[in-house]
């Protein structure tokens, strides 16, 4: 596991949306692997709270630092960066990881969805335009993971928002694993990570039990390792639930929208519900 050439003793990591869920089990992993740790979140008190855990990880305070953050703003992660080179030294891997939900329909509150893309989109591109250009300059071994979603693949209707937000993520996440491959002697990988199902912050507001379709955060990043582990760029994760090869059916049946030119979103058809449900018993 972990054997990437980024996840060197006393390398740094930036994990966004680190206050909680995904993001502070990967500020905890990384901790452990040896890497000096910055966690940044909007969330000031649990951002606080997760910093002493992962210190406590990493074997003192002197190797983590919290950055209030708000990525949407691309001043605030510019500062943040700053921040990162001065106490820890320059990013070797940056993790992109932070979101909110949705809540978007197609006609919410304009507010709403200025607030979504925001932080799932433009977030993502303020982290990657503020660390990957020195990263780059630098030229040593990195690694840049962004925190996408199903949705972003397969769309359903309702959440169109986040939805459009994490679409977004696919294809600046793409961009950035061509743009690294094709710098000669490149040493920085790009990885989508794509959880399924998981026990977050998000599902805690709703419930205090994890559901038992759920994957827990250390779950999904003991995935991401070993896939990373083997150079996958599209780190699609499993849950109890859901399988990879259901993931890879109803991703290839919204695909199929476009070859077989069906109506929009056919697997939410009425007219299409009896081919659906037989193509995912194929």
């Amino acid at each position: 596991m972990a054997s990437h050439p980024a996840f060197i003793r006393d390398g740094v990591a930036v994990v966004t949306g680190a206050a909680s869920g995904i993001g502070r089990a990967a500020a905890e992993r990384f901790a452990g692997l040896g890497l000096k740790v910055a966690l940044a979140d909007v969330n000031a008190s649990m951002l606080e709270e997760a910093r002493a855990a992962v210190a406590a990880v990493a074997g003192g305070d002197g190797r983590v630092i919290a950055v209030p953050t708000d990525v949407a703003d691309r001043a605030a992660v510019d500062r943040l960066r700053e921040a990162v080179e001065a106490d820890l030294g320059p990013a070797t891997v940056l993790m992109a990881n932070a979101g909110r939900e949705g809540g978007g329909g197609l006609f919410a509150d304009p507010n709403r969805w200025t607030e979504t893309i925001g932080t799932n989109l433009f977030g993502v591109v303020n982290a990657i335009q503020a660390f990957v250009p020195g990263m780059m300059e630098r030229n040593a071994p990195g690694a840049v993971i962004v925190t996408g979603s199903k949705q972003g693949i397969t769309t359903p209707p309702g959440d169109t928002a986040y939805n459009v937000s994490k679409a977004g993520v696919k294809v600046v996440t793409e961009a950035l694993a061509h743009e690294l491959r094709t710098r000669p002697d490149g040493r920085i990988t790009a990885h989508l990570l794509i959880p399924g199902f998981t026990f977050t912050g998000f599902t805690r507001v709703r419930t205090s039990v994890k559901p038992d379709a759920a994957w827990t955060a250390e779950q999904v990043i003991d995935f991401m390792l070993a896939a990373m582990e083997r150079g996958e760029f599209y780190i699609l994760c499993p849950d109890n639930d859901v399988t990879r090869a259901m993931d890879e059916k109803r991703m290839r049946w919204a695909m199929d929208d476009v070859v077989l030119n069906r109506p929009a979103l056919s697997r939410w058809h009425p007219d299409f519900a009896d081919a659906f449900a037989a193509w995912m018993k194929t």
